[in-house]
């Protein structure tokens, strides 16, 4: 564990709610042979960070379970202070040259038919880590030609050169979190702006990407909120969309507001269904890389 972990996110303490049973965990036996083991050893062995760890996801047994992690480039410390996130934060490393190479290797000793790449925030570098992602990208394709990569980014400011940056390693899907409604932006992330990131993904769409974005919800959203920016998501072009519950990391984050109850995210799927998108994937458990393999169009029958 990162060190800068282990400081207080806010001067708040308010401990999370108790869990309903629809958001408690439940972990197999360990089996003599465990993929977990297998996705652990790749990681740990080519010093690579996962978003999965880095983030604390409650999902991370099920998932490196499929021999699946979400590579997590740039280091392990983000440049941005999010009230919601378990990413640490403060003055970052320099970047590892090495480390698009380790990744695309590590992909590729596990097989993977579909890689997600994301990254902290790197607002110290002049090109937000845009060369990284395409360094690795690039790397992984040569290796794994047939597997279709996934990459999260950051807003990268939206400037446009960095984006292109990106863009040039032709990714099979630009993903950027939008992660909360307009009102609350200042509150969860107040080094994005929600106008701004849609116009990323705005970006992205128009060209020609298949894009994806991701809500997480119980932060203190309305549903009218969450149906308006899903409107706001498809009419920037965006064509996969995740939406999951909060689960407070510490508590010193973000307090959790509401446990949102199943059949409310069943509810939204239908509704953005509707709306147009792609893929819906939806749930209190769902994260923006939760069997991403599952949510892209090509896999739909």
């Amino acid at each position: 564990m990162n060190p800068l972990k282990k400081k207080p996110r806010s001067n708040a303490y308010q401990p999370a709610p108790e869990k309903p049973d629809w958001l408690k965990v439940r972990l197999p036996f360990r089996e003599k042979e465990n993929p977990v083991d297998l996705v652990r050893n790749s990681v740990e062995g080519g010093k690579l960070n996962t978003v999965c760890e880095s983030a604390s996801c409650p999902n991370l047994n099920h998932c490196w379970s499929r021999k699946t992690a979400t590579y997590m480039l740039a280091g392990d410390i983000c440049t941005r202070r999010c009230s919601y996130c378990d990413v640490a934060f403060g003055k970052p490393l320099a970047l590892d040259p090495e480390e698009p190479l380790r990744v695309a290797e590590s992909a590729k000793a596990l097989g993977l038919k579909h890689v997600v790449i994301t990254s902290v925030n790197r607002d110290d570098l002049s090109d937000g880590g845009a060369s990284h992602y395409k360094k690795t990208v690039e790397l992984i394709r040569e290796r794994l030609p047939e597997c279709k990569i996934e990459i999260l980014v950051p807003d990268f400011k939206m400037r446009e050169e960095n984006l292109e940056i990106v863009y040039s390693s032709k990714p099979d899907i630009f993903n950027h979190n939008l992660e909360t409604v307009e009102r609350l932006f200042p509150t969860v992330a107040p080094a994005k702006k929600y106008e701004r990131s849609l116009d990323v993904l705005e970006h992205a769409s128009g060209k020609g990407f298949l894009t994806k974005s991701g809500l997480i919800l119980g932060l203190g959203e309305t549903l009218e909120e969450v149906h308006q920016t899903l409107k706001d998501l498809r009419s920037v072009g965006v064509q996969m969309v995740t939406l999951g519950q909060y689960l407070q990391p510490t508590p010193t984050h973000l307090p959790v507001s509401e446990y949102i109850r199943p059949e409310v995210f069943k509810d939204l799927k239908e509704f953005g269904k509707a709306l147009g998108f792609r893929t819906v994937f939806s749930g209190p458990l769902v994260r923006s890389s939760y069997h991403a393999d599952e949510q892209v169009p090509w896999f739909e029958n």
